[in-house]
């Protein structure tokens, strides 16, 4: 494989296009409403229309309105044409169709009208995004190379293979800003200058797609919608830090995924974009799937690292880091798939543009999964600094049903509950640190009035419990009692003794556990307690709380990092 040939692959794809393209969503969220049942109807359509000629019915990824789908969208493009990929698509965009619906719609092309109701593109839902990281989701077909290399896909992989060093890569990383997004948000490029300057014969890529928060599906909708450019991101990695070998880590729940990082793998290997001597250079490198149990501590890097050797998935103490010693005791560097979909678009587009978005610290765009009680569920992708309010409210619809937004979850098990008073906070990682919650992978769940703060703070410390490993007494035991007292706490039997107790617990497990599990495990209970104490005072016997009393002195609890 040359330039040349990628050029031509790209040109052939282009020159192949109809005048129409009828995209159907075909990721996981639309097919569990029979999305694969309307592209079959559409296919048939095209056919007893006589428009096969004139007409492609192109199955894609994730269209991002979740709530509506599954979804259709309708493309007048001439042949040869190059598609114009904005975070704003004009074109219309139809909701929850059903199979009987294909005919109709196939109809409008033709000058026909449809019953099927189709989404406002000026709404903010779709006007507030800026895509980076899902410019292709919806646009590609994530099944077909040649789709994703149509639209500049490999063209970052040769640009770095023929005309920069690992060290002009690291530099441009780093100069870029970018932060990892699995939700540490450490400084990728300086992760990936760690793990170049490591002696080692061997060295290790490793993808961490073990998405495992409730509410959470950015990473599986990016494998899902556009597989290839997360490939992409991981060679230029392996590239810059010497690396010849990667893996992703991908849990096992996520079968459409899997699927297509099986035939994106293959289908790269088979163009020679994978493998040897790759744009005929002396740069290798292979891919390999592993596949997760599900087990949530496995997304903590050592604990993954432990899952791919074959053995349990346990955290070990650090240091040393996984950039030095980590897979078999080799430098392998980790990063989750959001980070890796960054890294092509910033080498084909320079660190300077993606250091332009953002904030000061925050850069670039984070992709986010709406989901609770808000209108609009689905995926939205922001630049950093967005007000959260702007999100929720104005992206989001806010709560259904005219219902009011009482706080929002952002990080998961690991992240905190922030009340409606703070919802003008920029999203960034450093502005929801002093909220006590973090930024996390990107799950972000909406609650409305009706949500008891504590329950929410009950139902994060059971995930936690079930999923720690066991390995470290403060997380075996300590969520355990946590959990135990908020029972106590819920049934209307506990003191203000109980609360006490609870708040001295939570400071123990997060300051003693070995791993992010455990550390970040009581940081709803804690952002609760700061932000909704009443809701627990209001629980505990009368009696306990001293005449007249309502809100006892409380103890100071340091907000989470």
């Amino acid at each position: 494989m040359v330039i040349d040939d990628l050029m031509e692959i790209a040109a052939k794809e282009k020159a192949a296009r109809k005048p129409w393209v009828v995209r159907c969503c075909m990721a996981a969220g639309c097919m569990s409403s029979n999305s694969r049942g309307v592209k079959e109807a559409l296919d048939r359509a095209v056919k007893e229309a006589g428009m096969e000629s004139e007409v492609e019915v192109r199955g894609v990824g994730c269209m991002k309105l979740c709530c509506q789908g599954p979804l259709v969208q309708i493309d007048n493009e001439k042949p040869g044409a190059t598609v114009e990929v904005t975070s704003v698509d004009h074109s219309p965009l139809y909701e929850k169709v059903t199979p009987e619906d294909a005919a109709s719609l196939i109809g409008t092309l033709k000058g026909g009208k449809t019953s099927v109701e189709s989404a406002d593109p000026n709404q903010p839902f779709f006007t507030g995004q800026m895509s980076i990281v899902l410019a292709n989701s919806g646009i590609v077909d994530p099944e077909r190379i040649e789709s994703y290399i149509s639209l500049d896909g490999y063209d970052g992989l040769h640009h770095v293979l023929r005309e920069m060093t690992p060290k002009e890569v690291l530099d441009t990383m780093i100069k870029s800003g970018l932060r990892g997004r699995g939700g540490a948000g450490y400084p990728t490029g300086l992760k990936w200058a760690t793990v170049a300057k490591t002696p080692s014969a061997q060295k290790y890529v490793i993808c961490n797609a073990d998405e495992g928060d409730p509410g959470a599906f950015m990473d599986r909708s990016v494998l899902e919608s556009d597989p290839h450019s997360v490939l992409e991101g991981m060679a230029i990695g392996a590239y810059a830090v010497g690396a010849n070998q990667g893996f992703i880590y991908v849990r096992a729940e996520y079968p459409l995924a899997i699927s297509r990082l099986h035939t994106a793998i293959k289908q790269a290997k088979q163009l020679g974009l994978l493998g040897s001597g790759i744009f005929e250079s002396p740069f290798n490198f292979n891919i390999d799937l592993r596949i997760g149990a599900g087990a949530f501590v496995c997304g903590e890097e050592t604990a993954l690292m432990a899952s791919v050797e074959g053995k349990r998935g346990t955290p070990r103490p650090r240091p040393p880091f996984p950039a030095e010693s980590g897979l078999y005791n080799s430098p392998t560097l980790i990063n989750n798939v959001e980070t890796f979909a960054n890294v092509a678009p910033i080498i084909r587009k320079g660190a300077e543009w993606f250091a332009s978005i953002g904030t000061e610290k925050s850069k670039g765009t984070k992709v986010f999964a709406l989901a609770g009680k808000i209108t609009n569920t689905g995926l939205i992708e922001v630049p950093m600094g967005t007000p959260l309010r702007r999100i929720v409210e104005e992206m989001g619809g806010g709560a259904p049903d005219g219902g009011t937004i009482k706080a929002v979850q952002t990080g998961g098990p690991s992240g905190g509950c922030i009340p409606a008073h703070a919802l003008d906070t920029p999203v960034d990682y450093e502005s929801l640190s002093k909220l006590g919650s973090i930024m996390g992978s990107g799950g972000m769940i909406v609650m409305d009035e009706g949500t008891r703060m504590v329950d929410v703070a009950r139902f994060f410390m059971e995930f936690c419990m079930d999923e720690s490993c066991g390995k470290c007494i403060p997380c075996r035991a300590g969520t355990v009692q946590m959990h135990h007292m908020l029972t106590k706490i819920l049934a209307g039997k506990a003191t203000i003794r109980d609360l006490e107790q609870l708040e001295e617990l939570c400071d123990m497990v997060r300051n003693t556990s070995l791993c992010g599990l455990g550390q970040t495990a009581p940081n709803p209970v804690m952002s609760t307690l700061r932000f909704f104490r009443q809701e627990y005072l209001d629980l505990l016997q009368e009696d306990t709380l001293g005449p007249g009393a309502t809100n006892p002195p409380q103890k100071t609890v340091p907000a989470a990092n």
